[in-house]
């Protein structure tokens, strides 16, 4: 299909440019005048606030397969991307079989081979069985993989730990950590605050996430290895990524769209409100928008964690961990966010693009005459989340019933479209 989009701004160059777009046999180009006879030439009714983005990039997506078909599969959850705007996503080790052998890995590979609509590109655990007790075969399993992570859980052995980060720099991969403690834990399931004071609720320290960021921290000093951190909630953490930059060090870090909209005030007794790390206070809230805004916090991953209907319907104490975030993403964030002043158009782009992509390697810029990888978002269109509607077998979502502007309409995966608003 070839097609046109007239007057849209196009993110190239690191900079929205207004233009004419064409694309023919699925490569991009920018025209100054379409001719008079367009020959087959389908013209996208569209709106008039369009923008046209490289396809943004998620480092932390659970797609649940092999293993937990239930869930999610490769094929719903890269379709849920593509909705979402997503042309390149990293996916989460803690599948069945844990990918720590190329045998295991090779199952997840297959699957990739036949049935995603976007590109992946899985982790590799960092121990076994994610156990944390002994190192994955990482060497042979480093050409195939984007890096190496246990997220899920912490790895709770500093040596193992400093061991993982010695092989990864030698290997030149990213350690990327889901920072826990497990020992801080005491069977929390939400954050100790004032919500889980009040109505009676075990809570989660802020004290589990950033002790083991701290640990974590002083090994990267001492082995100088690549590091990421997953999923950060709490002021503290935010600091000490702060310090651990300013002190040269090789770390980057992510947080998550709830993070930045929700705290611990605003849930209820209710499944979709709960997500490891759990939502914090409303100080650590503003931490972390302050992380965006003076660059310490360096992406906005979606940690979209699918589950069943009847794993996420059983209540705060009960209900499994983890909640979808794919094809609720950008909308939330350029509501919350842009529309709201508190960053601008670009950033977002870096936060959900840009920096994802130079620092995994992955995903590309909009170039022109080659095949297309891009999302177009009509961000003049408000709607309303509505998770019955959603490509990902998943549902539970603090998001749903939100109203959102900025919807997907088209999605771009080498040249092919893989999402298209009807």
């Amino acid at each position: 299909m070839n097609f046109a989009l007239k007057d849209v701004q196009i993110f190239l160059d690191n900079e929205f440019k207004n233009c004419n777009l064409l694309i023919s046999k699925g490569v991009i180009d920018k025209v100054l005048d379409f001719p008079k006879k367009n020959g087959g030439l389908c013209f996208l009714p569209i709106g008039k606030n369009i923008i046209v983005i490289p396809g943004l990039v998620d480092v932390h997506t659970h797609l649940r397969e092999p293993g937990f078909f239930y869930k999610e599969s490769i094929l719903t959850g890269t379709l849920a991307a593509a909705r979402g705007g997503f042309t390149s996503v990293c996916s989460m080790p803690n599948l069945n079989p844990v990918p720590d052998s190329m045998e295991n890995l090779q199952r997840q590979l297959d699957i990739i081979a036949s049935s995603a609509k976007v590109k992946v590109y899985p982790y590799a655990s960092i121990t076994k069985n994610q156990m944390g007790k002994a190192l994955s075969d990482m060497e042979k399993l480093s050409e195939f993989v984007v890096a190496f992570s246990d997220d899920g859980r912490g790895v709770q052995d500093s040596e193992i730990m400093r061991k993982a980060m010695l092989k990864a720099k030698e290997l030149g991969k990213i350690i990327v950590a889901h920072c826990e403690d497990d020992s801080l834990l005491n069977g929390g399931y939400i954050h100790d605050g004032n919500y889980a004071k009040i109505n009676g609720h075990k809570g989660i320290s802020s004290e589990s996430e950033y002790r083991q960021v701290e640990r974590d921290l002083r090994l990267v000093r001492e082995t100088l290895c690549s590091y990421h951190v997953c999923h950060v909630s709490t002021k503290e953490s935010v600091e000490l990524i702060r310090q651990a930059k300013n002190d040269g060090l090789d770390v980057t870090c992510e947080t998550a769209p709830h993070y930045l909209v929700f705290t611990d005030m605003d849930i209820a007794d209710d499944g979709k409100y709960k997500m490891n790390p759990p939502l914090r206070s409303n100080k650590d809230r503003v931490a972390l928008i302050d992380g965006i805004k003076d660059g310490t916090i360096d992406m906005i991953a979606t940690d979209h964690a699918p589950h069943s209907f009847e794993e996420k319907s059983k209540g705060l104490k009960d209900s499994l961990m983890g909640v979808v975030g794919l094809e609720t993403a950008f909308a939330v964030m350029y509501t919350e966010l842009v529309k709201k002043g508190i960053i601008g158009l670009k950033k977002l782009i870096e936060l959900m693009q840009v920096n994802p992509s130079k620092r995994f390697k992955i995903g590309k810029e909009i170039q022109l005459g080659k095949k297309a990888d891009i999302a177009i978002f009509d961000l003049d269109s408000k709607y309303k989340i509505d998770t019955s509607n959603f490509l990902s077998k998943g549902r539970s979502t603090p998001f749903a019933d939100r109203e959102v502007f900025g919807e997907c309409i088209l999605t771009m995966s080498g040249g092919n479209i893989v999402w298209e608003k009807k």
